[in-house]
């Protein structure tokens, strides 16, 4: 209904409280500031100012009409900052997914840089398992992975950059049968409930912890879920060094070894190939170099 100037034109009368003053801001004459008032105010059918002998005060009407207008004016200049910016590779919002191996011990620091770096912008954070976060990536739920493991041959265009090998420990709780058990082979630890965390994957075949074939599964979300029934002794299981290690110190879990080779998972950070997403190209150099990722996200102290 109402042009922008217009608009600016009234909120300069609010804040004056003089046509004269607001023309003098303006750089019109004061008729011109009176005409413009009194259009709008026919348009709306309300009085919004009345007139002093030496000065003009909003009525009810128009404190109300001013307010809303202050409001239309920011929302019209967020607009305008907002399409120049996306014109210029600036979007308004870094999607990034932690896969669920990585340590959360850099993230803090993250955010407060990427908040620091980018006044308008928004950073949204989701956690995935395993192929979960192949598929973030591959769907375009994610604009970066941190920690996606085992690559394989997904459609999408994208990079990745090394982020070394996770070590995992096979741990249980102290009281746990297996922890009295010398050796440990297949038939013996398959008798227990293997701790594994669900993939999050809907179309990617599903990978899961380490575990042996005839052992059946306990399915979690996460590691705290996990720990929790490690901890209670419900099963076994395999863990990421970084995390079971403070817990193996502590002797809230204990560390056995298994005749078979452990699994090693290769991990990687993953991002999406966008020249004109910004916010992407400064997140990946960020987060630094393969060593810095590896020291940062996987390794354990």
């Amino acid at each position: 209904m109402f042009s922008k100037s217009s608009l600016e034109m009234l909120d300069t009368v609010a804040r004056l409280g003089s046509f004269t003053a607001a023309a003098d801001v303006l750089h019109k004459v004061p008729s011109a500031i009176s005409y413009g008032v009194r259009q709008v105010e026919q348009e709306l059918d309300v009085v919004l100012f009345r007139r002093l002998p030496r000065k003009v005060e909003l009525t009810p009407a128009g404190e109300l009409f001013i307010a809303e207008a202050r409001m239309l004016l920011r929302q019209m200049e967020d607009l305008k900052s907002q399409t120049r910016r996306v014109a210029h590779g600036w979007q308004s919002t870094l999607k990034l997914t932690l896969d669920n191996v990585v340590k959360l011990d850099k993230l803090k620091p993250m955010v407060e840089s990427f908040y620091q770096q980018f006044e308008f912008a928004e950073l949204q954070i989701n956690m995935e398992v395993f192929n979960g976060s192949w598929e973030a990536i591959a769907q375009e739920r994610a604009d970066i992975v941190i920690g996606a493991t085992s690559a394989i041959p997904i459609g999408g265009d994208f990079e990745v950059r090394d982020m070394g090998v996770l070590d995992w420990a096979f741990i249980m709780s102290p009281a746990h049968p297996c922890v009295r058990q010398q050796h440990l082979n297949e038939a013996y630890v398959s008798q227990f409930p293997a701790i594994c965390l669900d993939d999050t994957s809907s179309v990617l075949p599903k990978r899961h912890t380490g575990h042996y074939a005839k052992q059946r599964r306990l399915l979690l979300p996460n590691w705290y879920s996990a720990i929790e029934c490690l901890k209670n002794g419900i099963g076994v299981g395999y863990m990421p060094r970084h995390i079971a290690q403070p817990l193996i110190t502590e002797g809230v879990l204990v560390e056995k070894v298994l005749p078979e080779d452990k699994p090693l998972s290769q991990c990687c950070l993953v991002w999406r190939k966008d020249d004109n997403h910004k916010m992407i190209e400064w997140m990946v150099n960020y987060l630094g170099s393969s060593d810095q990722l590896h020291q940062d996200w996987i390794q354990a102290r």
